[in-house]
């Protein structure tokens, strides 16, 4: 069982930057892979990055400006996001799965889920 807490999000001018947060309980943080996703108003949630055994992905949109990392000692998983942008703007939250899942682009391949954090960029 893990639970999931975000912090970092609020508001920030177009080309800004913000670094998330996401701290999760228990000893079996780093056996899971983790991934960030966002839902913007009236769109469905989708996956933005994830980082498993030290690899990463990340959606189209947000190469080269959205990094995410992971300290293990610390139980944590980052999202910086730099250069931001108004289609940014969404609530962002944070899981974790399985790192062999077929299903790992996708909200089906995680199990456990933050509350989420409000990402509002303003043009």
């Amino acid at each position: 069982q893990v639970q999931l807490v975000e912090s970092g999000g609020g508001l920030v001018q177009a080309g800004g930057s913000l670094r998330l947060s996401c701290a999760g309980s228990g000893p079996t943080f780093r056996s899971y892979a983790m991934a960030w996703f966002r839902q913007a108003p009236g769109k469905e949630r989708k996956i933005v990055a994830r980082i498993s055994w030290g690899s990463t992905y990340y959606e189209d949109s947000v190469k080269g400006r959205f990094t995410i990392s992971r300290d293990n000692a610390k139980n944590t998983v980052y999202l910086q996001m730099n250069s931001l942008k108004p289609e940014d703007t969404a609530v962002y939250y944070c899981a974790a799965g399985d790192y062999s899942s077929s299903y790992s682009y996708t909200e089906m391949g995680y199990d456990y889920w933050g509350q989420g954090t409000q990402v509002t960029v303003s043009s």
